[in-house]
């Protein structure tokens, strides 16, 4: 399970990134005092436009960034006090993950597997299982550099499954890939909810969520201004489909409506 309580992260702005954000204050509150459950047997959303604050909040889950206020648990570990028991039960993945391209797939999987302790009979039954799964095989002797932009998605995704994860953190899940590489990385997080898993995953993309989420929280401007399941947030919000609801929502919550109302 994770518990998200209260988190708020700010970054302070260089001269450069306030020029590039158009603005002269010196902070930027990326996640505003968010909280979030996200249970076994589920798979959470965080829905929200680039820049809501998604990313943050998934690299405070992940340990990679420590929360200015509130705090994150991980199975019941503290993320900031037990960081190395987090990193024991989770994989974050991100298309912004790079493998060493002089490696091969079977390579680097073997690698990642014994730097998490894991003995070779196991190693070798996961990577025949995650192979499979993503269909690997053809591709596994081929060095990293080799290989497609899907392909090389896929392998990002196999090496950090490889210690059967019980929490997986996926930040935009399908950014990138062809609709067949898509529907695969999809079909396996629905497998990993059927296991039990623990699965968070942030998009943009609403219809996406709409087939994949159990519950979903959607962000704007680091704040969560809603969450439930899609039933839950459609009679909330009086919509008939996901996008409808985020529209009107985020037309509530940043004045576009009333500024659209001027012109």
């Amino acid at each position: 399970m994770i518990e998200i309580n209260g988190i708020t992260k700010i970054y302070k702005l260089s001269a450069k990134k306030k020029k590039e954000l158009k603005t002269n204050k010196d902070v930027k509150i990326a996640v505003n005092d968010l909280s979030l459950i996200a249970e076994p047997g589920q798979i959470t959303g965080l829905l929200g436009p680039n820049g809501a604050g998604k990313t943050t909040t998934l690299r405070c889950v992940s340990t990679l960034l420590t929360p200015n206020k509130g705090y994150v648990k991980v199975c019941g570990h503290d993320t900031v006090k037990e960081a190395e028991k987090v990193r024991d039960s989770i994989c974050f993945l991100t298309n912004e993950i790079k493998l060493d391209e002089h490696f091969t797939v079977d390579y680097l999987f073997t690698f990642f597997g014994r730097i998490k302790n894991l003995d070779d009979a196991t190693i070798e039954k996961r990577k025949k299982e995650l192979f499979d799964a993503f269909e690997m095989n053809n591709f596994k002797d081929k060095k990293i550099e080799e290989l497609s932009t899907g392909m090389k998605q896929k392998a990002s995704i196999v090496v950090n499954l490889v210690n059967d994860p019980e929490v997986v953190i996926f930040d935009e899940p399908t950014s990138g890939l062809d609709i067949v590489t898509a529907k695969a990385v999809l079909d396996y997080l629905k497998k990993l909810r059927s296991e039990g898993k623990t699965v968070i995953v942030s998009t943009h993309i609403m219809s996406e969520a709409e087939k994949l989420c159990d519950k979903v929280a959607m962000i704007i401007g680091g704040r969560k201004v809603i969450e439930g399941t899609i039933p839950e947030i459609l009679a909330e919000t009086k919509t008939d489909d996901l996008e409808d609801a985020f529209f009107k929502l985020y037309m509530e919550n940043t004045g576009a409506d009333k500024e659209e109302s001027h012109e």
